[in-house]
């Protein structure tokens, strides 16, 4: 596979189901990518699936797509040391990669089975953005008959906050799309707030939409528990300390980091929220404490 059936193997499946993660997709992608490769060593194999998984983050820069690929490279090449036979090694890879495909493909419904013990009838919540992780708690939630209204952030500049309020009213779940700016007002009246993260960092912290930060500092102010829902293929391994210690490659979409030269001019699509702020995080390895991350990324990269 060169470079352009790559990208375009990857937005096929973006195309094909609108409800499948990007980092989902991204793996999908390196999986079929291992089957075509016609490498003849196994460094070879790793050099050209890193290649692969660059080409993938130069075309979606979310932090997701980088920590799910750098995960699956981990995952599949675990075996490389046990067989000397090369196209033995190569058919166990590929085994490993639908093994690990499969255990992802399952997360989003082990969160919201977790997660929506914490909804009790009655109860309002606050949501920023779209995300489809969320969107799938609060799916469970109403199945079981639970009655609740949410609020949900505009979400500045794509609008995606409209998004899920469109998917939530297809749920007959009562939806009022707020400002941005008015989060520090509505909270008030919510008695949680969930969000989701485009990645889960070292600290405990969060990577998500720009907005999550503010939303997080008013919620700690108004007393009120901040809960993350996120797969766990979207651990990465960074640890930044403030906002500006976010690598610029995920702060800004891969169009604009090709195009722009001063960067200062633009606006992040992501911020970093620190693990002071977070009450829990919901997450396909369990319910964590963000003190607890750390210990199950070393797990995951092991």
């Amino acid at each position: 596979m060169n470079e352009e059936e790559l990208v375009e193997y990857f937005r096929a499946q973006m195309r094909t189901d609108p409800d499948m993660a990007s980092a989902v997709a991204a793996i999908r992608t390196l999986l079929e990518f291992l089957k075509r490769d016609k490498g003849e060593t196994i460094q070879g194999l790793r050099e050209s699936l890193t290649w692969a998984t660059d080409c993938l983050t130069g075309v979606d820069s979310s932090v997701a797509v980088s920590s799910g690929g750098e995960l699956f490279l981990r995952f599949i090449s675990l075996t490389s040391l046990e067989h000397g036979d090369l196209s033995r090694c190569k058919k166990v890879m590929e085994e490993r990669g639908e093994l690990f495909l499969e255990k992802i493909s399952m997360s989003r419904n082990k969160v919201a089975k977790l997660c929506h013990t914490f909804i009790k009838d009655g109860a309002k919540i606050l949501t920023h953005s779209y995300s489809r992780v969320v969107l799938r708690v609060l799916e469970k939630a109403a199945a079981e008959k639970k009655r609740f209204s949410v609020y949900v952030t505009e979400s500045q500049p794509d609008s995606a906050g409209r998004e899920m309020a469109d998917a939530l009213r297809k749920l007959n779940v009562p939806v009022t799309v707020v400002l941005d700016a008015a989060v520090g007002y509505v909270l008030e009246k919510v008695d949680l707030v969930i969000v989701g993260a485009e990645g889960v960092v070292e600290s405990g912290g969060i990577i998500n939409k720009i907005g999550t930060y503010q939303t997080a500092v008013c919620s700690k102010a108004h007393n009120k528990p901040f809960y993350v829902v996120a797969e766990s293929f979207k651990f990465v391994r960074i640890y930044p300390l403030n906002q500006q210690d976010v690598p610029d490659r995920f702060k800004y979409k891969a169009d604009t980091l090709k195009t722009v030269k001063n960067l200062s001019e633009e606006h992040p699509m992501i911020d970093y929220t620190p693990p002071s702020l977070i009450t829990l995080l919901f997450t396909d390895l369990g319910v964590l404490t963000p003190s607890a991350v750390s210990d199950e990324l070393i797990k995951l990269y092991l």
